[in-house]
């Protein structure tokens, strides 16, 4: 990836990332387009440029081009790492307060992801939050978990899913556990969540 390649537009970026967590489907411009609400040329164009930057895989079936994230380049990977370590930025206002609590599990998990309808919508019934940790610290989870839930500062329930990092592989091929790993906030260690995906992909 030459240094004159590495400008991305937001579109570009939500391609690749968008890919990246999708580590078990191929898809084409057109389905990016319906599932990103952008131009199907447009986002043709953009998963072609990106191609050609080795973010994505471009493989031909039958008359359709597929897309999927360049998972063996070390650049793409990087570049992914890099990506993800702003989200934390993108988590909406609403989530703010939850944000600042789950800080508080920082020092004892690998991972930590929050999922489902909160991440999308005001109007959501319970929080879904992964925990990703070795099972040592059970203890301290336990602890930080019932911190946060008698200081009812965050008004909604938390729903934990606890794993540690090979029931993540394991579980790679489960539906559940794949929209989980795909459609997230990560809000610890993007390095690890990176990590997760290349295995959970091979």
């Amino acid at each position: 990836m030459a240094v004159k390649n590495t400008q991305f537009t937001k579109i570009e970026i939500q391609i690749a990332k968008y890919l990246f967590k999708h580590y078990k489907d191929r898809y084409n411009a057109r389905q990016l387009s319906r599932i990103l609400n952008i131009n199907h040329a447009h986002a043709n164009k953009l998963c072609n440029i990106l191609a050609g930057k080795k973010l994505l895989v471009k493989e031909k079936i039958g008359n359709s081009v597929f897309f999927s994230y360049e998972y063996y380049n070390k650049l793409a990977i990087k570049f992914m790492e890099y990506t993800l370590s702003l989200e934390e930025k993108e988590f909406p206002k609403w989530l703010s307060v939850l944000l600042h609590n789950l800080k508080k599990f920082k020092d004892y998990i690998e991972m930590g992801l929050v999922f489902g309808s909160s991440i999308n919508t005001k109007d959501f019934n319970d929080v879904d939050v992964l925990l990703m940790y070795n099972i040592e610290k059970s203890k301290d989870i336990k602890r930080i978990k019932n911190e946060i839930r008698k200081s009812e500062l965050v008004e909604k329930p938390i729903r934990y899913i606890e794993i540690t990092e090979s029931d993540a592989v394991l579980n790679r091929g489960d539906k559940i556990f794949y929209n989980i790993l795909s459609d997230n906030l990560i809000f610890h260690n993007p390095e690890k969540y990176v990590e997760v995906i290349k295995k959970c992909h091979k």
